[in-house]
């Protein structure tokens, strides 16, 4: 694989259609209904983008005594398999959340919770932000909180607390207005999920005074000084 950014196969920019289309997928051979290939025609399937990533998350999130869950996601958001952009990052949120969250001494099994956290954040498509209006950085927040208040469809606070968390970082992560960005997206989701945990969940994590993004230059889309985290915004 040759990119961080564009095709994983040829680094050629991807092209998004609007009706899907059945492709099969370069590497695992299996086909799936598909918004997306590259300008050269390669299409990767979510599980094969994802696959390392998850592997690095889950090995982080497990050594880690960080009560800051945006310090933790800019760490492992520098390994060569957390690409610019993808459906790892629908995990990543809510792994990172959970593991601060338990280090600041929220009751739950971490490992387990893991887990929980990547069987349900891979079912989140890459592309959701723009064909379903609802970012997968943003559901991940609401499944932390779902795993963490052991919300199930029919419980009746916890249910709320966790569509209550993903409509907050819904409404923050809409008001900075698109294209994607997954780093931004990812950003803007677990600094609302820090204030949501400590106002509702009573568990108090960590966040640095200033949250730079580091990865601009490889977003083509960046929206520049119109992102809160971009460098030129921070001294």
């Amino acid at each position: 694989m040759s990119s961080r950014t564009g095709c994983l196969i040829c680094g050629a920019p991807l092209h998004y259609f609007q009706q899907e289309r059945e492709l099969e997928c370069v590497l695992c051979h299996r086909k799936f209904p598909a918004n997306a290939s590259c300008e050269a025609g390669h299409f990767v399937c979510d599980e094969c983008h994802a696959r390392r990533g998850l592997e690095v998350i889950r090995e982080a999130c497990l050594q880690s005594t960080s009560h800051d869950p945006i310090t933790l996601m800019q760490e492992i958001m520098e390994n060569p398999f957390l690409y610019m952009h993808g459906p790892e990052h629908h995990v990543l949120v809510g792994a990172v959340l959970l593991t601060a969250y338990h280090n600041c001494g929220g009751e739950l099994d971490l490992p387990q919770a893991l887990s929980t956290m990547e069987e349900r954040g891979k079912q989140i498509p890459g592309g959701v932000c723009g064909f379903c209006g609802c970012c997968g950085a943003a559901v991940s927040t609401g499944i932390f909180v779902s795993i963490a208040t052991g919300a199930t469809p029919l419980a009746a606070e916890s249910w709320g607390l966790a569509n209550s968390m993903t409509g907050k970082a819904l409404e923050r992560i809409g008001a900075l207005g698109g294209p994607r960005c997954c780093k931004r997206d990812s950003f803007t989701a677990a600094l609302a999920a820090v204030e949501f945990a400590r106002e509702h969940l009573g568990v108090t994590m960590e966040v640095p005074e200033e949250v730079v993004c580091t990865f601009s230059r490889e977003n083509a889309q960046c929206l520049g000084r119109r992102c809160p985290y971009n460098r030129a915004n921070h001294k």
